[in-house]
């Protein structure tokens, strides 16, 4: 192959919306088009670039950004084990839970703001993006890539502390063990929750939580498995842990002060439990 007959860069970009618009599941147009807006390399920092493979980072042979639209993790801070995650896994996290414009959206772990400034485009025009970085410099680096982004503000603070508004969707970027009850309180009607779901050292999962009139419907996707959330990823506040099929089998979420865990409990924490029974029954 010959320099000239070498895709792109935009060609590169514009395949890779596409492939995230089919990894969605989504027929929401929208998505494709933030993809192909959004370019990953403003939030990567300077190339060349650490991309993961299996235990072992990668350095890319040059600063060409066409490295980046793969489905890899990029070190944000490797010593820290913090990566940009898998397009292919966010695209599927975007299309379970469908950002609508005007929508409110709290995010938690922003890494540098890749995700933040796609979940941004999806609630335009009249929605906001509340998003929440724990580690003081990623917050400032989110607050640099961001600056033009007039529906985002960045929070530096621990998320399961921190006093969050009414929200309509929380994305979560971090493994957590059980969500905190905040979190589910301040979700509006219809609101939606989506989080990696670290039940044990062997199950992690993709959940989405959705706020119905009988209480808070749940779902198991995908295996999803990120660095722990800080602040919920106690593993000791479990009193009973679920294997892979009970994991995946879960309908509901309950707070104990409304409702005791039964027989349907397939994990049960200090404050809520998770039930293989659906809304209603």
């Amino acid at each position: 192959m010959t320099a000239d007959s070498r895709a792109s860069l935009d060609e590169i970009r514009d395949f890779h919306a596409k492939m995230m618009a089919v990894a969605s599941n989504s027929s929401d147009e929208r998505l494709e088009q933030a993809f192909r807006l959004i370019r990953r390399e403003a939030f990567m920092g300077a190339g060349p670039w650490q991309i993961r493979v299996g235990r072992r980072y990668l350095e890319t042979p040059s600063t060409d950004p066409a490295y980046l639209y793969q489905n890899v993790l990029v070190a944000l801070d490797k010593s820290k084990g913090i990566n940009n995650g898998e397009p292919l896994l966010h695209a599927a996290f975007l299309g379970a839970v469908a950002p609508q414009p005007g929508e409110t959206v709290i995010q938690i772990g922003t890494g540098t703001g890749y995700y933040t400034a796609i979940l941004s485009t999806l609630v335009a025009p009249g929605g906001h993006v509340h998003a929440v970085e724990i580690d003081e410099a990623l917050a400032d680096r989110t607050r640099v890539n961001l600056s033009s982004f007039e529906n985002v503000s960045v929070i530096c603070a621990d998320a399961t502390a921190l006093e969050l508004p009414e929200t309509d969707l929380i994305y979560v970027n971090a493994g957590v063990v059980a969500p905190p009850v905040s979190w589910l309180q301040v979700l509006r009607p219809g609101g939606r929750i989506i989080l990696p779901w670290q039940a044990n050292d062997k199950v992690g999962l993709a959940v989405v939580i959705t706020r119905r009139e009988q209480g808070f419907g749940a779902r198991a996707l995908m295996p999803a498995y990120f660095i722990p959330c800080i602040g919920a990823s106690d593993p000791t506040q479990s009193t009973k842990t679920p294997n892979g099929g009970e994991a995946r089998s879960i309908q509901s979420i309950w707070l104990k002060r409304d409702r005791e865990p039964d027989e349907t409990a397939v994990a049960v924490y200090q404050d809520l439990w998770f039930s293989n029974a659906a809304l209603g029954t």
